[in-house]
């Protein structure tokens, strides 16, 4: 059997002691350790008025990873399309790929990556922009493309090659992925629950494209493995107090692991949250991954591997890409 290549998912958390500068050296340690280690990708997100993550400028952090990096391929996912104008995407990105060929790759998805009120005062966001995401969508990929009749270019975007992908945790980004012929990644380290039927009607009404001939389905997961599953359920608690805080609209600083002063009704929640992971020993993980795999024929998986301190998280990845052969 043949597996399907690890990628990394980096959430750039900030921890209060050590701050984002540390958060932002962090990412590109911890890159630079994927990519020795055979990871395909290296991925971050766009997220705003979160103290605990250090990834809100989200081209600025890529370009910082892929100086540090040599062949991993580094990207979002994903960019907030409705929070920006596709044009100035287009530069960036095209910039991106100019500055470090054949490496970069543009995930997009159509939530705002932040609470409502940052939504409309800060980045001054209609609410309604996730309507034209599709439409912004097309006129994204336009720009890239090595000729137009517009008498506009976006430089240096014209023919830049740029891996597109569309991000999701619903049917939505499932049909528009299908529909465009685009890799589809389903975010399933935070909301699971679509996750197969999502996948179904990717790969049912997917139409081949100019850049995808096949379905190509990327599933996102939560993973940490330690030498011991006790150690592993211990640092993964680091995890639970970040969901914890969603639940309650409290977004921290990356916690250390210990004990969760969660009720019956937040577990439930935070749990059903995390549904799709695999933590404990190296075996556990590989175990894990072998049934989301099952379950899901991802043709890529995405790791998703969050400690409070970076040694576990270095050790975490070492662990997995060894038993991943």
């Amino acid at each position: 059997m043949t597996l399907p290549p690890l990628s990394l998912l980096d959430l750039t958390r900030v921890r209060e002691d050590q701050g984002p500068a540390q958060a932002l050296r962090n990412a590109a340690r911890i890159a630079a350790h994927a990519e020795s280690l055979g990871f395909h990708r290296y991925l971050v997100a766009e997220h705003h008025n979160m103290v605990g993550v250090a990834s809100a400028a989200t081209p600025v952090v890529i370009g910082h990873v892929a100086a540090a990096t040599a062949t991993i391929r580094v990207g979002a996912a994903g960019v907030m399309l409705p929070n920006h104008a596709p044009y100035v995407v287009a530069e960036q990105f095209g910039t991106l790929a100019q500055l470090f060929p054949g490496r970069i790759d543009l995930g997009l998805g159509r939530a705002p990556g932040t609470d409502g009120a940052t939504l409309i005062r800060a980045l001054r966001r209609d609410p309604y922009a996730a309507d034209r995401f599709p439409q912004d969508m097309v006129e994204l990929m336009g720009w890239f493309a090595a000729e137009n009749d517009l008498g506009i270019t976006a430089v240096p975007a014209a023919g830049a090659d740029v891996g597109f992908i569309i991000l999701g945790s619903s049917e939505f980004g499932a049909l528009l992925a299908a529909e465009l012929g685009l890799p589809y990644a389903f975010a399933a380290h935070f909301a699971p629950a679509q996750l197969t039927e999502a996948l179904l009607l990717y790969r049912s009404r997917f139409k081949p494209s100019a850049r995808l001939a096949q379905p190509y389905a990327m599933v996102a997961v939560n993973v940490l493995a330690a030498d011991t599953e006790a150690e592993a359920r211990h640092l993964f608690t680091t995890v639970e107090k970040g969901f914890l805080g969603l639940v309650r609209n409290n977004r921290r600083y990356q916690q250390p692991p210990g004990p969760l002063d969660w009720t019956p009704m937040e577990e439930r929640q935070v749990r059903r949250m995390l549904a799709c992971q695999a933590v404990g020993t190296a075996e556990q993980v590989r175990s894990g991954l072998d049934r989301i795999l099952a379950e899901t024929r991802a043709d890529e998986l995405i790791l998703v591997t969050d400690t409070h301190d970076f040694a576990p998280r270095q050790r975490s990845l070492t662990l997995i890409a060894e038993v991943w052969r």
